[in-house]
């Protein structure tokens, strides 16, 4: 659990009992008594009025009460639609996550703002295509937090079938499917998978470390965008060859009446095309 959600419940629990001593807040929160003693003191310099008598507990200012969220309706039109965009797209887990998230934002929501959090109209739908590319999300993005290495079994476009050990470094969504951003140990490079196309998946006990500067996922995104623009400059060179010839095919001879109606169109077999 992390701090700041830590110092959240245990203002919460506060708030709901007269008295509570260290042991019962320790046992509620999966803490020792010593962090509890650390957090209180943490909470009482930032202000929190807390009251502790030896021998009774720790009580709460009945007073005090936590600053509303300061969200416009447009920012928590923003959060509702993520939040619900991730319960389709994502895991599992996130979707839980998600629906757990905007039930405490909820909860300490002014009465203007829940009631507009209530009437948000707008929704990311599911379908089996989704469901089917989150079915591996959970265990990659858990394998990124661990540094973890994964054996990966993948089905690539043309149908050919690989096993490999990668280092998974980030997931990357596309609006229609997610993409794992890894360095190949089979290649020595880095490369973009399809989650969908990820046919199995285990992770080894063997782990790496994700801020090498060698291999790393700044390097990685570095790699890839000098990827694209050297296609997007092949493709604007190939574009003014294209309008260079056309250009001088023009110069030479009148179109005919039937070339007439296509001048300046792309030639089809050099329109860019989406690439795997």
């Amino acid at each position: 659990m992390r701090r700041a959600d830590r110092l959240f419940q245990l203002v919460q629990l506060l708030r709901n009992r007269r008295f509570a001593t260290a042991e019962t807040l320790a046992a509620e929160l999966g803490i020792s008594k010593r962090t509890v003693y650390r957090d209180i003191r943490d909470l009482e310099r930032s202000g929190v009025p807390i009251r502790g008598e030896v021998g009774v507990g720790y009580q709460l200012d009945r007073s005090f009460e936590l600053p509303p969220m300061a969200f416009t309706a447009v920012e928590l039109e923003a959060l509702i639609l993520g939040a619900r965009f991730v319960e389709t797209w994502g895991d599992r887990e996130l979707a839980v996550a998600a629906r757990g998230a905007m039930a405490k934002i909820e909860a300490v929501l002014p009465e203007p703002l829940r009631r507009a959090m209530e009437r948000a109209a707008m929704f990311a739908p599911g379908t089996r295509t989704a469901s089917d590319m989150g079915r591996f999300l959970g265990p990659l993005r858990r394998a990124i937090a661990a540094r973890s290495k994964l054996r990966l079994a993948y089905t690539r476009a043309d149908g050919q079938h690989s096993e490999r050990t990668i280092r998974p470094l980030g997931l990357f969504y596309w609006g229609t499917s997610w993409s794992l951003g890894a360095w190949c140990e089979l290649r020595r490079d880095y490369r973009n998978f399809r989650a969908d196309r990820i046919t199995g998946l285990e992770v080894l006990e063997e782990g790496f470390d994700a801020d090498d500067d060698a291999i790393s996922l700044s390097d990685f995104l570095d790699t890839m965008k000098a990827e694209n623009e050297r296609a997007c400059a092949a493709w604007r060179a190939r574009e003014e060859a294209a309008r260079a010839a056309a250009n001088a095919d023009e110069n030479t001879a009148p179109p005919s009446p039937a070339d007439a109606g296509t001048m300046g169109s792309r030639p089809a077999h050099d329109r860019p095309t989406a690439d795997d």
